[in-house]
């Protein structure tokens, strides 16, 4: 296959991680501009483009060398590796992206007697990742039948062709409306950026190397939030024991007032009306709490 000058990343042609991708991508500083058949973007300020294409085709397509990295769930990515084997174990993860999260449960119907994964014993089990509910029935030791449905699923029981399913689970409500209750997490799942273990030795690869810092400065202060106050040198350490976990604050002097300071921290997460209140009380004033949009460490 001939070499590649441009990075190019498989993402989600249309569901719940794609519009969450393109915003991620966006706040990395890329734009792009879509083909006619809405199955190309191309990247209009760095040399990145995206494929859009089912969610189940990416791995294969990175594993294949048709693209460089791809925004999936962890469940297609396991799934592929754990059916695929040591083919594609060079196929990793490299970094969970914060959005797009569930978890891949067993679930039985409600009138079930169940208490143990050997309950499942002799039972037919639906789903559509075959893969790795066979790997957790092997480490449970139960001898169960898997069948594998490309979607319905959760129908499956009613219409009499499983006995229980194994499905992604978000809210719960789906499995609710079908008489089916949650019993066993085989997984925890969230869109991941997902590529080839070894970087390529060309652009491309110092293209992913900027690309996961900025990933990285992305994620990091998505929920994180900007205090700055100012607190008299007296009160400094009973101001400084109420701030939300994060790095050392930063401190400046004020001038003309020798005994004032300004304090400059960030915080992970969310600053609370609550915690304000308490901070304020400990001697701080004039407090403002900002969003942080970028961050370059």
């Amino acid at each position: 296959m001939k070499p590649r000058d441009r990075l190019r990343i498989a993402m989600q042609k249309s569901g719940r991680l794609t519009e969450p991708a393109l915003d991620l991508l966006n706040r990395c500083g890329l734009t792009f501009r879509q083909s006619r058949d809405k199955l190309f973007c191309f990247g209009e300020g760095e040399p990145v483009d995206l494929l859009l294409v089912r969610d189940d085709d990416i791995p294969g397509l990175i594993a294949q060398g048709v693209c460089d990295l791809g925004i999936v769930g962890r469940n297609v990515l396991n799934e592929f590796r754990g059916v695929n084997g040591d083919a594609d174990a060079a196929l990793t993860e490299w970094r969970p992206l914060g959005f797009g999260r569930c978890r891949l449960s067993i679930a039985v119907p409600q009138e079930m007697d169940y208490s143990k994964p050997g309950d499942l014993n002799g039972l037919r089990i639906a789903t559509s990742y075959p893969g790795l509910v066979n790997d957790w029935l092997r480490a449970e030791g139960v001898n169960a039948a898997v069948i594998t449905l490309a979607g319905s699923v959760e129908i499956a029981p009613k219409l009499g062709t499983a006995d229980a399913i194994c499905d992604l689970v978000q809210s719960g409500g789906t499995l609710v409306a079908n008489q089916l209750r949650e019993t066993d997490v085989l997984l925890q799942s969230e869109a991941v950026l997902a590529g080839p273990t070894a970087l390529p030795t060309d652009e491309r690869g110092d293209m992913i190397e900027l690309l996961l810092k900025r990933l990285d400065g992305v994620i990091q202060v998505r929920e994180s939030r900007l205090l700055l106050l100012q607190t008299s040198r007296t009160s400094l350490d009973a101001v400084t024991r109420l701030l939300p976990g994060g790095p050392q604050p930063t401190l400046l002097p004020v001038a003309g007032q020798p005994d004032q300071l300004m304090l400059q921290a960030l915080c992970a997460g969310e600053v609370s009306w609550r915690q304000l209140e308490e901070i304020k009380k400990a001697g701080a004033r004039e407090m403002f709490v900002l969003p942080v949009e970028k961050m370059l460490a």
